[in-house]
């Protein structure tokens, strides 16, 4: 029988393995032998997180978890960092998500990219970034977490600008990579903090000692703060968030591995990770819920007025994540986790629907160009659809469970978090239904040629769709709360993870008539949304006006998504370029390149003037060394 330490070594071996077979003969391999490769690694890694998820569950709650240590990587006076992974619930779960949902990437990406001249690049990126990706989830230790924190960023800058003949791709990739530097930066003075106030960057002995600790103490504020930091720059939270649409640069499939199930999660689960230091600072709790609130309002307000299929999402992904902030921030992180996880169903689904709207119309994203699609391709539309409910919060599919859980909580926080949250949750669903309805309803607003050409994607690209909606729609129901006569099962199965902080938080719990009354306040105020995009956009067969058209005022600011990247560029890039500049020239230019200049001109002229001494006549080195001995023995006399 195969060792569970060896198996638990394998998840995120099978990946890299993968990424080396196909980066290091990517010439050489056929199609059909990358796609067996790079899909047959992360099967493989997600029927193996299956059994680990299975043996878990089958340990009493307060041993679940399994530790494997694979070699002893730093070890030196003071500080030990060993190459170790951790296995409990939140990183099984984790797993679940990140090969599975990656894996039926993998098997849509090969429908997708069949004619790209870089299909085994392609797939050799997807390996290396679920790697990363597996490394950053199941690390022991901050510096593990930091490697594969880093590694993601990296895949995400190759994956973004893939397509890198075109240099508005390569500006998105390094948009998206350095600001998620900024991040990072903060990410990396917290573990520097945690280590001199720990003494340890294993998780195990961090959150041990951190009981010693009193509620609001300031080292463990800085510290929690700074680690925020970097969760908003990888989880696209105010202000580090405009990467995120820019991103939707790459190919389609890089859109649903990064904006649904991987990436942007990890920031949601390094604060899970370290919830009990959170729980200890009421100020970053407070922080992280102002901030998720603020992002997911503010983001839902700009996805009202997108036309591109693939930005409307990317604004809705940034909104959710907000949304599961929100869950953090109020302390109920079981529900931000189930949040997640729904998304990663729901969210995938959309963007791999949106990609094959995508291909079928040959490569159009604007939703102005579409239009009465739903007879061309049955099984996209009917998958959208499924997403588009769940993300919009209907029952019985997986979002009503998840979201209906973050606004119960932030209604047990305060009405006004609870008002704040919902606003946002409420357009969601209006956005959602617009891009749904002007994408499949309506006139055909395609061109002839497209038209001509349209076609169901292959069974490549509608399985995943498939696989992904049955997700959407039952994925929910792992988390059915007691008022609707359910146990919670997620909740009760993550318990173990969250029960030190949970005895440091005082949440409150509403009693099942005041869910109820939330429930139906919260679905009817959702389908009248929805009966107004349906009046707007099918009933009156609305549609957004074309580019270069007036808008008014607010519609104009809310569609230039408030001017923020302006903004950025004149606070932050220009001045930066002015600053540059200014170095260029007078400490670069004036001062170091004159200096470098002034040496070698030192030297030159030296030479020249030591040339006189070396004539080559004999005459001359005579004369030279008598007077060399006349004023020797002059100087010896004088000075006796």
């Amino acid at each position: 029988m195969v060792s569970p330490d060896l198996l638990v070594s394998l998840v995120p071996l099978l990946p890299l393995l993968g990424f080396l077979l196909v980066a290091l003969n990517v010439k050489k391999l056929s199609h059909g032998v990358t796609s067996f490769i790079a899909c047959g690694s992360v099967l493989i890694s997600f029927f193996i997180s299956v059994y680990l998820f299975v043996v878990l569950q089958g340990l009493p709650e307060e041993q679940r978890f399994i530790n494997v240590t694979v070699f002893d990587w730093i070890s030196t006076a003071g500080f030990s960092a060993p190459f170790s992974f951790l296995i409990d619930p939140l990183s099984s779960l984790m797993l679940l998500i990140i090969t599975g949902v990656g894996f039926l990437i993998h098997v849509y990406s090969i429908g997708y990219m069949h004619d790209d001249e870089g299909f085994n690049r392609f797939f050799s990126y997807l390996n290396l970034f679920v790697f990363f990706m597996l490394l950053l989830i199941m690390g022991s230790n901050y510096l593990l977490m930091f490697v594969g924190w880093e590694g993601v960023g990296l895949c995400s800058y190759l994956l973004i600008g893939f397509w890198f003949k075109n240099q508005n791709y390569n500006s998105a990739a390094n948009k998206a990579f350095i600001m998620n530097r900024i991040g990072d930066l903060g990410l990396i003075l917290g573990v520097v903090l945690i280590f001199v106030q720990f003494g340890s960057i294993q998780y195990a002995d961090v959150l041990a000692k951190a009981s010693a600790y009193s509620v609001g103490s300031e080292a463990i504020t800085l510290i929690t703060i700074l680690l925020f930091v970097g969760a908003m720059g990888k989880s696209a939270q105010i202000p580090l968030y405009t990467w995120l649409p820019d991103a939707m640069a790459g190919p389609t499939p890089v859109s649903a591995l990064i904006h649904a199930a991987t990436m942007v999660t990890a920031g949601i689960y390094m604060v899970a990770r370290n919830n009990v230091l959170y729980a200890l600072s009421p100020a970053s709790m407070n922080l992280i819920l102002v901030v998720g609130l603020a992002t997911a309002l503010f983001a839902a307000t700009i996805a009202l007025t997108q036309n591109d299929i693939k930005k409307v999402l990317a604004y809705s992904t940034v909104s959710q994540l907000g949304l599961i902030f929100v869950a953090l921030g109020v302390g109920a992180f079981s529900s931000g986790i189930f949040h997640m996880a729904t998304h990663a169903f729901f969210k995938a689904l959309l963007f791999l629907g949106a990609g094959s709207v995508i291909h079928a119309l040959g490569g159009e994203q604007d939703i102005r160009n579409m239009g009465g699609l739903r007879k061309y391709l049955p099984v996209t539309f009917f998958t959208f659809l499924i997403g588009t409910l769940a993300i919009s919060g209907i029952p019985p599919f997986a979002g009503f469970f998840s979201k209906d859980e973050i606004l119960a909580h932030a209604f047990a926080d305060g009405f006004a978090v609870w008002l704040i949250a919902l606003i946002a949750s409420l357009l969601t669903s209006f956005y959602m239904f617009r891009l749904f309805f002007l994408t499949f309803s309506g006139k055909e607003r395609a061109s002839h040629e497209v038209m001509h050409h349209i076609h169901e994607s292959p069974k490549s690209i509608t399985i995943p769709l498939i696989v992904l909606a049955i997700l959407s729609a039952v994925g929910g129901f792992m988390g059915v709360p007691e008022a609707l006569h359910g146990s919670n099962w997620l909740g009760e199965f993550l318990s173990p993870v969250f029960a030190p902080s949970a005895s440091l938080l005082e949440l409150h719990h509403l009693d099942h008539a005041t869910e109820y009354v939330l429930m139906a306040v919260v679905i009817g105020l959702t389908l009248v949304m929805i009966a107004a995009a349906y009046f707007m956009y099918v009933s009156k067969n609305t549609v957004p006006v074309k580019e270069g058209q007036a808008l008014n005022g607010i519609h104009q600011l809310v569609y230039n998504k408030y001017y923020i990247d302006e903004l950025y560029n004149a606070v932050v890039v220009k001045p930066l370029y002015w600053i540059s500049g200014k170095l260029e020239t007078v400490v670069e230019k004036s001062g170091i390149d004159k200096l470098v200049h002034l040496s070698g001109s030192a030297v030159v002229e030296g030479g020249k003037a030591t040339r006189w001494l070396q004539t080559g006549n004999i005459g001359f080195y005579i004369f030279a060394m008598v007077i060399s001995i006349v004023a020797l023995l002059a100087w010896v006399m004088i000075n006796h």
